[in-house]
């Protein structure tokens, strides 16, 4: 049995239940290695079963093999039911943040006399083995070449859309297997705009240009964040760049283990605020990467991190937004050590002129 299921067996002992019932489809591939959808795991002391249904059969012999497979034929939630029944287990766990009123009353009607306690699995994925950090590695070289790649398409007159589609396609030229989330390509005053995904508008010359987007490979996702400027940047411009750049700076000397999320999104944000321009700061520092694009631990104002260990990745993003201006962000994902952050994203972060 590998270190994830003996996490997840603690989990099961820590939390006083029979068994925990598992839908959260990162959970679902980070416990058993099965990488469909429309799936379950239902794991217990003597036991541990995948449900899926045909479409799946094949793929999940062969990635889930620390697993019985159940194929279900007649609904997932209807074969979960019949799999519960079978185990006699009356307190089972489940992840309450996932699943929807519905199918919690579904099994609550089937299930006479079962107990249900919501129960937080994705913190079991928050320290990354070096399995995962290779790949998140992999994800943001290939996310680093698009950039490359994209400096050489950027021009007055190109619309966001364009950008995008262009990063996208590197991205899979290079081995990413989708985009990690909606490409945002932000230009000029829509650079105000924290998720500002592209639009049809074209850039102009003098424009600031915020690009965030990463690539994912083999499940695991990379996030970067570069803003460059389309012909000769302005004093004030390249004075909100300067802000940004020594805020994200100053992050990656500060991210290291022991420190908790508040903390180290706190002594970043001072900097906006020595400067007068906290209140553009408008997010939290950073957040975890992995299967998901934005996962625990969490650098913010409301962060429940209290203490980074080493082999965490999180991102380091700072950002200043101001309306009928634009803004400027720039982000890395990042290796939590014993010492200061790795960057694995590593594409040049001083001012680019086009």
């Amino acid at each position: 049995m590998n270190e994830r299921l003996i996490n997840l067996y603690e989990k099961i002992s820590a939390e006083e239940v029979d068994s925990i019932l598992i839908t959260k489809i990162p959970n679902v591939t980070y416990l058993s290695g099965f990488r469909g959808d429309s799936s379950a795991l239902f794991v217990g002391k003597n036991f541990r079963k995948l449900i899926t249904d045909g479409r799946y059969t094949e793929q999940a012999i062969r990635q889930a093999k620390n697993f019985t497979l159940v194929e279900q034929t007649e609904g997932l939630y209807k074969k979960i039911v019949d799999e519960i029944k079978l185990s006699g287990c009356k307190k089972i766990g489940f992840e309450g943040l996932v699943m929807t009123v519905a199918e919690h009353s579904y099994l609550k009607k089937e299930l006479e006399g079962v107990e249900f306690k919501s129960v937080e699995l994705d913190t079991l994925r928050q320290v990354k083995d070096a399995a995962e950090i290779d790949k998140i590695r992999v994800a943001c070289e290939i996310a680093d070449d698009a950039f490359k790649k994209i400096l050489g398409v950027i021009k007055p007159g190109i619309r966001e859309i364009e950008v995008a589609a262009e990063l996208e396609y590197f991205m899979r030229r290079f081995g990413s297997e989708a985009a990690a989330f909606t490409t945002i390509v932000a230009s000029g005053w829509r650079g105000s705009l924290p998720h500002g995904t592209a639009t049809e508008k074209k850039i102009c010359a003098g424009e600031l240009v915020t690009m965030d987007f990463g690539a994912i490979y083999k499940g695991y996702c990379s996030d970067i964040t570069r803003t460059i400027c389309v012909g000769k940047i302005s004093d004030e411009q390249k004075k909100i760049y300067n802000l940004v750049l020594d805020a994200q700076l100053y992050g990656l000397e500060i991210i290291t283990a022991g420190k908790g999320g508040k903390e180290i999104d706190s002594a970043v944000r001072d900097r906006f605020t020595a400067a007068g321009y906290e209140k553009f700061f408008v997010h939290g520092l950073g957040h975890g990467v992995g299967l998901e694009i934005h996962e625990e631990p969490r650098l913010s104002k409301l962060s429940k991190c209290e203490k980074l260990l080493p082999n965490m990745i999180v991102t380091d993003e700072p950002g200043l937004y101001i309306e009928n201006f634009g803004g400027v962000r720039i982000e890395d994902t990042v290796l939590v050590t014993s010492g200061k952050a790795q960057p694995l994203t590593r594409s040049p972060k001083n001012l680019i002129e086009l």
